[in-house]
């Protein structure tokens, strides 16, 4: 109620700043309009982005696909999509206003007379929607097709910005699958399009924890002061899932977990993590600071690749009271498979900030919890005075960032517990996002498809980034080819993941944050 009054005391301007203001006019181009990226987050992302006014009045959906069939039964796949994936309800006036402009086209993407055939179709949203030669085309495609859709676009002439409108595209991870071919798809698609036409997505930036990072460290006087080696003594990143493979072993095969998370996801965790304030939130001005600590990991040495990096593979198991079959078992996966499951890494950060502070990360399928979080652990205090008293040892600060699935922030520090002796006990402040400011239906996808459609690309990674990320892993990579792991499978489905990890977190003096 009080919020309701306080608004109807702002401008239209400050209601606006708030709020935020309504994407560009545009047609957004979905190639892959029937894959269940498309299906499960983009098109509910959409809807959400509708009710909340975020999307422009002259917005077009055009979706292209190589599957066979009309707009009409694309329209049907997406109000199904919104009422499964996006909560929509019958008769809901923003599920109708979406499916109004909607339009499909069937195509093979290698064709170069399929983007001839887009052409009309960008053409009718222009004119009756107002997409003002505006076009998004976004690649939920495999990854093998981004390089010729966006030489197939140049060549069509839809990449082309004069006149004074925009295009953009956005590509989804991963973005290639080692160095070497991160580097060879920045130079095919940089001779099309330039840097600001590309939109890199990576879906856990739009986490609302993930965004708030940077505010919580830059806007409260009490914590940039210590997030420095004087007083961290280590950083620990994990992202854990229950999941295993799914039906995605043929894809995970090629990949495994080192490159489908490492190099995109956790490390642009590390990136927020570590960077140093920039000058603005300008895309570029954060994404530079971004870019200091990707250049600025420590590459390691094949000697210390086995030292400082585990890899696992889940075996047979449970998770809670259901049997977990181990991942040799899942469908499409190999049944001597040598692929990762669990990754775990020990980084240094060679920079003034961070020197000598560890930063551990971890990741891995059919473990104990589905968890992502980044826990910061301080320092412990002088023992000193605690000396003639019955505390044995004082427990660290600990401030933990928590991402998924519970959204939020916890601090944990020391208080006296009641009593006439001085004894110490470990309290926690926790702040929940949906306590405080309610909970909203929500794919990760909203504000990142919203900056496509309003040019901010703070969000998104740049060509160099890209590149940084792999360097920082290729070493682990070429090792890890070269010396076939011996022991797989190595933790069971339900664990918290292999034994070498907690040996590589001893080595350190430290251990895991429990994941039960």
């Amino acid at each position: 109620m009080a919020l309701a009054l306080a608004e109807q005391n702002l401008t239209e301007h400050q209601l606006t700043a708030r709020q935020g203001k309504p994407g560009d006019s545009c047609a957004l181009v979905i190639f892959g309009a029937s894959g269940d990226l498309t299906k499960r987050k983009l098109l509910p992302s959409l809807y959400h982005l509708a009710q909340k006014k975020l999307l422009s009045q002259d917005f077009a959906l055009i979706g292209c696909s190589n599957e066979n069939f009309g707009v009409d039964e694309f329209r049907r796949r997406v109000r199904d999509s919104l009422t499964e994936f996006g909560g929509a309800t019958d008769n809901c006036p923003f599920c109708e206003w979406l499916l109004e402009r909607v339009d499909y086209l069937f195509c093979d993407f290698k064709d170069p007379g399929a983007y001839e055939s887009l052409k009309p179709l960008l053409a009718a949203a222009d004119e009756k929607y107002g997409a003002r030669g505006n076009y998004l085309f976004y690649l939920a495609t495999a990854p093998a097709l981004f390089g010729e859709i966006v030489k197939n676009l140049g060549a069509a002439g839809l990449a082309d910005q004069s006149g004074g409108h925009w295009r953009r595209v956005v590509i989804e991870k991963p973005f290639g699958h080692d160095l070497d071919s991160a580097r060879a798809l920045n130079r095919e698609i940089g001779q099309v399009l330039a840097e600001n036409q590309i939109y890199r997505i990576d879906h856990y930036l739009g986490k609302e924890t993930v965004q708030n990072i940077m505010a919580f460290r830059f806007s409260n006087g009490i914590f940039e002061p210590i997030w420095n080696r004087r007083y961290v003594d280590h950083v620990q990143i994990t992202v854990a899932e229950t999941l295993g493979v799914e039906q995605r072993g043929g894809y995970y095969e090629h990949a495994g977990a080192l490159r489908d998370m490492v190099p995109n996801h956790i490390l642009q965790l590390v990136t927020l993590t570590a960077m140093e304030p920039p000058i603005s939130f300008h895309a570029d001005a954060v994404r530079d600071e971004q870019a200091k600590i990707l250049h600025a990991i420590q590459i390691l040495a094949p000697e210390d690749v086995l030292t400082r990096a585990v890899r696992g593979q889940y075996g047979e198991g449970a998770i809670g009271d259901e049997k977990a079959p181990a991942y040799r078992a899942e469908p499409h996966v190999a049944a001597d498979s040598q692929t990762e499951t669990y990754v775990a890494l020990k980084l240094s950060i060679d920079n003034w900030r961070w020197a000598d502070v560890p930063f551990y990360i971890r990741t891995g399928k059919r473990l104990a919890t589905r968890v992502t979080e980044i826990a910061i652990q301080f320092r412990r205090a002088p023992f000193v005075l605690f000396r003639e008293t019955p505390v044995e040892r004082l427990t660290p600060n600990l401030l933990v960032l928590h991402i998924q699935p519970d959204e939020g922030i916890s601090l944990r520090f020391g208080a006296k517990i009641p009593g006439p002796i001085v004894d110490l006990g470990a309290v926690d402040m926790d702040f929940h996002y949906s306590d405080y400011f309610g909970s909203e239906p929500s794919t990760g996808y909203e504000r990142l498809l919203y900056d496509c459609t309003i040019g901010d690309a703070t969000l998104f990674q740049r060509a160099d980034m890209v590149e940084a990320g792999w360097s920082a892993v290729q070493p682990v990579l070429d090792v890890w080819r070269a010396l076939p792991p011996r022991n797989f499978p190595n933790y069971a489905a339900g664990s918290s993941g292999p034994k070498e990890a907690e040996e590589l977190m001893a080595r350190g003096h430290h251990q895991w944050r429990p994941l039960a």
